[in-house]
């Protein structure tokens, strides 16, 4: 997982694995929303809610399927993120199992205030943490 700084240990559970028997095209995206919870948390007291000042919404989505996940597998998801725009940031994402790529991925995510119900810059002290957290 070259380039990627940031893991999280997910193993798959009942509510994820959909009638085919594996994981469902819902639950990768709730795989990624948990590494991105557990990245915010490891860059300071943030959340999606809270980057400081606004929150964050998802715009957009891409998902890249390599092979089957099942089951009790255990995966590492691991995550990096990079700013795009000022109110923007892209988070890419590639989930392994025994270091093997199943899924990759990534997320558009518009900084945005709840309150006012529209886009706001990047939070200064989030920024900076991303930015010395990823070594932009």
């Amino acid at each position: 997982m070259q380039n990627f700084r940031f893991q999280f240990a997910r193993q798959v559970g009942v509510a994820d694995v959909n009638y085919g028997g594996h994981v469902s095209n819902a639950a990768v995206l709730n795989f990624f929303q948990d590494a991105r919870i557990a990245y915010l948390t490891k860059l300071g007291a943030f959340s999606e809610l809270d980057l400081g000042g606004c929150g964050i919404i998802m715009p957009e989505a891409h998902v890249y399927y390599h092979r089957e996940m099942f089951l009790g597998d255990l995966l590492t998801v691991a995550l990096r993120a990079e700013p795009v725009k000022r109110t923007r940031i892209r988070m890419f994402y590639q989930v392994t199992r025994q270091e093997q790529l199943t899924v990759e991925g990534e997320t558009l995510l518009g900084c945005f205030d709840y309150n006012k119900r529209k886009p706001c810059p990047i939070p200064a002290d989030f920024l900076a943490a991303l930015v010395n957290f990823e070594q932009l």
